[in-house]
């Protein structure tokens, strides 16, 4: 018995302990102030706005490195013309070279901050008059289907591993942060662009919340438009490469 009430006292001194461990912990962290107020959601927005304009100056910082690098691969890099070529080719088709010719632009925005609904549709909700993640995906991917040369998300040309994620009212790309409106613009034919939009599923049901609520829509030609190569890292960290096919051609 003796035992027993040694070890329920040493159990109960810690679980006393552990109390007032998190006491602690949790008023630190609180600083004595309310965990739920706008306070913390403001700091953490001034803290992602912060990281936006440092990743920014990065991007600049990258971008003339890379202008260095390429200066010198201009050089006598002993390559043949053929190859040369080959290498052009490629870095154009990565999105790492600037491109220029008519171009498509869509601007998307959020509805009028007094937004009804039109006649036959219902009253809409908050998230019917804000830009969404799928919209703006939707977009992208009408505009490669229509055989875009390059696109650029507001001031930011896309590549491969170029991921558009919305949070909240925020477009966050490539760790820069953006709010509406959101301008898309793609160079390529204008008209194979501007026809895969209006066959685009996605974008057609986008249009439904144009009509319905006032989201913003705007479609522009441009005859001449230069996109520049992305200057960002090329890093990939989660491809690996995929095993010969042993189909005969």
């Amino acid at each position: 018995m003796g035992a027993r009430r040694v070890v329920l006292r040493a159990l109960t001194a810690a679980v006393f302990a552990l109390a007032g461990l998190i006491f602690v912990t949790s008023f630190n962290t609180a600083k004595g102030t309310n965990l739920r107020t706008d306070d913390s959601l403001l700091k953490l927005s001034d803290l992602i706005q912060q990281r936006s304009d440092r990743n920014g100056e990065l991007d600049d910082s990258t971008a003339k490195l890379r202008n260095e690098v390429d200066s010198l691969a201009r050089g006598d890099d002993g390559y043949t013309r053929e190859e040369d070529a080959r290498f052009g080719a490629l870095k154009r088709a990565s999105g790492t070279e600037k491109v220029t010719g008519g171009a498509l632009s869509v601007t998307l925005d959020d509805a009028p901050p007094d937004a009804r609904a039109a006649p036959g549709y219902p009253e809409p909700g908050a998230n019917d008059l804000v830009i969404h993640q799928q919209d703006l995906q939707a977009v992208v991917n009408a505009l490669w289907a229509g055989g875009a040369e390059g696109i650029q998300v507001m001031d930011q040309r896309l590549i491969s591993t170029s991921a558009v994620r919305c949070v909240g009212n925020t477009l966050i790309l490539q760790g820069r942060v953006y709010s509406p409106p959101y301008k898309i613009t793609a160079v390529g034919d204008q008209d194979r662009l501007r026809k895969a939009l209006d066959r685009s599923r996605a974008v057609q049901n986008y249009q439904l919340y144009v009509k319905a609520y006032g989201l913003g829509w705007k479609v522009d030609e441009h005859d001449t438009v230069t996109l520049p190569g992305y200057s960002g890292t090329v890093d990939l960290h989660h491809a690996k490469p995929v095993a010969p096919s042993s189909r005969a051609d």
